[in-house]
């Protein structure tokens, strides 16, 4: 589900929540809502609230240090890349097929986005991913060194190819954890209720029907960049790619 969706949905939720608070407050005898009782809602309403605050700042902590990482692991991506173009341009033209494979396979990562659903897929007569770097590393295998300091730069090469290729699987892997649904199921669900006691509690007047909407917006708000960071390659805050660009420009030079 798009980010921006779910926040239009969590936004209509909340919506929806403080009105049918407003429609049961009109219909509740005059004593369900003496002062005894506000009292009572309101306690009951700090518990939730307290709750659903400590979820929210666990949840967006989270999709932070998951964008954060992704920041790391695309920079760490770019200068690995250019490593093992270095490493192979010092062996000799021997390695200028391997180097074209790799700057094909940056090509590649740049026009189908870096993410796990695009990076591992084949399209049309192109290999996936995982493919072209196993046959860089293929060509590096077959490279015959001619003393110890080619012999020295091969086995450096197909270390640093096998990190290259090591950085793919973890984004396979890792783009299938997602959002904890179950978590923000539950958190929606408490901040539904604490609307609907807001429009339990509040009169229907223009002033607090706005700054109650405005609220559902932010808290909307807040549901979205937990989603849209959970996500960092895709959406619209997003990793960038300039690492990748950046490099790409230095591939294939003597």
């Amino acid at each position: 589900m798009g980010s921006l969706l779910l926040g239009g949905l969590v936004f209509v939720f909340l919506s929806t929540a403080t009105s049918i608070g407003l429609i049961v407050r009109d219909r509740l005898p005059d004593h369900h809502l003496n002062a005894e009782s506000k009292e009572v809602i309101r306690l009951a309403t700090a518990v939730v609230g307290t709750l659903s605050a400590l979820a929210l700042g666990l949840l967006i902590a989270s999709a932070k240090s998951t964008y954060d990482n992704a920041e790391v692991e695309m920079r760490t991506a770019a200068a690995r890349v250019l490593l093992l173009d270095r490493v192979m341009a010092q062996y000799g033209p021997e390695t200028d097929k391997a180097r074209q494979l790799l700057r094909e396979l940056i090509e590649k990562r740049l026009s189908r986005g870096w993410s796990a659903d695009t990076t591992d897929e084949a399209s049309g007569k192109a290999p996936g991913e995982y493919q072209d770097i196993e046959a860089v590393q293929g060509d590096l295998r077959a490279l015959s060194p001619r003393d110890a300091v080619q012999r020295s730069l091969q086995t450096r090469a197909l270390e640093v190819s096998g990190m290259v290729a090591e950085t793919h699987w973890l984004l396979v892997e890792s783009g299938k954890e997602g959002l904890p649904w179950a978590f923000l199921t539950v958190l929606v669900c408490w901040l539904g209720l604490l609307f609907a006691t807001f429009g339990l509690q509040a009169p229907a007047n223009p002033t607090l029907l706005s700054i109650l909407l405005v609220c559902a917006l932010s808290v909307a708000g807040a549901i979205f960049l937990i989603a849209d960071m959970a996500n960092p390659y895709v959406g619209l805050i997003h990793v960038s790619d300039a690492p990748l660009q950046s490099a790409i420009e230095r591939l294939g030079k003597p």
